[in-house]
């Protein structure tokens, strides 16, 4: 099956990869009709061409795809970029949803899923990648002080809330925008513990809740690339950035 590319081309870009003919020729009308351009493509490899050649707005992936499987593909386009990715997953308690989670997947849907679903996760993440600026469009819980004051330090740690970069040590850390939106919550509320629902409700917009699994194993990229004991876990509530 070749290439499939939407004529629309006013809408956000994305790029689909699936091997079910079916499923993958169905998804991309349902998403055209409501305003996306949609580029499909049946494995991974053609992905990964299409994602260099067209830059997506955002990637929507099947896990087990033929050529590169997309938990690997996620990994390149992660290593070239901070477009945000979704998996979908046959098995919402498949271990292939942690480890894309931990390869740099924003997000995931599972299979069989409802259109309507995946539309509402795909403008979700449009939403919070649309203005990553986290505090500054936010109706409570802005930092004392405001971004007029200067970058928020914490030990080692700065954070820019305006300019959005983050140093350790004065060294620039490359944050993907869902890690940077998480971390502002923290620095927003040093010392106060955030429940995994919260998280899941500001950062990822799931007003409704969601999987918790994404909130841990992107806490614990952060801690990869912020510190181990910056973000303290406190059992049974959630978590807290040390001030």
């Amino acid at each position: 099956m070749t290439e499939q590319t939407s004529a629309q081309a006013a809408g956000p870009r994305v790029l689909f990869v699936e091997d079910d003919d079916v499923i993958r020729e169905a998804t991309q009308l349902a998403l055209e009709r409501v305003g996306f351009a949609v580029t499909a493509v049946p494995d991974g490899l053609r992905g990964l061409e299409a994602f260099r050649s067209g830059r997506p707005d955002i990637a929507l992936l099947d896990v087990m795809v033929p050529g590169m499987d997309g938990v690997s593909l996620c990994r390149r386009i992660r290593d070239e970029s901070t477009v945000p990715v979704i998996l979908l997953s046959a098995r919402a308690d498949s271990i292939d949803v942690v480890l894309g989670l931990e390869a740099g997947a924003d997000d995931y849907v599972t299979k069989p899923f409802d259109v309507s679903v995946l539309v509402a996760r795909l403008r979700a993440v449009m939403r919070r990648f649309g203005h990553a600026a986290g505090p500054a469009d936010r109706t409570a819980g802005e930092p004392e002080g405001g971004a007029d004051d200067g970058p928020l330090r914490f030990g080692d740690l700065e954070v820019d809330t305006e300019g959005m970069e983050v140093r350790r040590d004065g060294t620039l850390i490359a944050l993907t925008p869902t890690e940077m939106r998480l971390l502002l919550e923290f620095s927003a509320a040093p010392g106060t513990v955030l429940s995994r629902d919260k998280l899941l409700e500001r950062v990822w917009d799931y007003g409704w809740g969601g999987d918790t699994r994404v909130v841990d194993v992107h806490v614990q990229r952060l801690r990869t690339k912020i510190g181990q004991d910056r973000i303290e876990t406190v059992r049974g509530f959630g978590y807290k950035l040390r001030a």
